[in-house]
């Protein structure tokens, strides 16, 4: 299992995977749904831009967008990591956010691609990522947890999770 970036993805795949996900799902946002081919590979180009924090618009933090790929080299989710909070995300979305392909839930993959996301958070010195998650999904909320996280607070349609990236506090498997 890895996590590889968008822009480092064979383009086909990558555009194959993101047109699975509708414009926003339980709270997982997908820019891309609906694109051309070819307004998709200039998408895929700004994310990297995004990731170095290049041309960012006002309010926005550089991010990282990442493709899971599973042990058999399918493409199986996406993954977004902002690599720092503004008020608004510490109060809302948080760092990470997450959609597996349909085909693909309820088989270990978000608490696999989570705890890889994780990872690259501790890389970038976050030591306690910020997550919501809808309450209307509870499997989401499932995989949080799984990966160590408790619930900070909520509101009349989210939970939101806190999760310490330290090594060795996140749960095995």
């Amino acid at each position: 299992m890895q996590l590889i970036e968008t822009w480092l993805a064979d383009p086909e795949r990558a555009f194959d995977l993101f047109a699975k996900f509708p414009a926003e799902e339980t709270g997982f946002e997908n820019p891309a749904a609906g694109m051309s081919r070819e307004r998709f590979a200039a998408y895929v180009q700004g994310l990297r831009d995004e990731a170095l924090g290049i041309g960012l618009p006002d309010g926005w933090v550089p991010a990282t967008k990442y493709i899971l790929v599973n042990d058999e080299g399918d493409y199986v989710g996406i993954f977004n990591l902002r690599h720092r909070l503004t008020d608004f995300l510490r109060n809302g979305p948080g760092h990470i956010g997450y959609g597996i392909a349909r085909e693909y839930r309820g088989h270990g993959y978000a608490t696999a691609g989570l705890k890889l996301t994780l990872a690259k958070a501790r890389e970038l010195g976050i030591k306690e990522a910020y997550l919501s998650v809808h309450k209307t999904n509870p499997a989401s909320l499932a995989v949080q947890q799984h990966c160590g996280a408790r619930i900070d607070h909520e509101d009349e349609r989210e939970y939101y999770t806190r999760i310490d990236t330290s090594e060795g506090t996140m749960r095995d498997e």
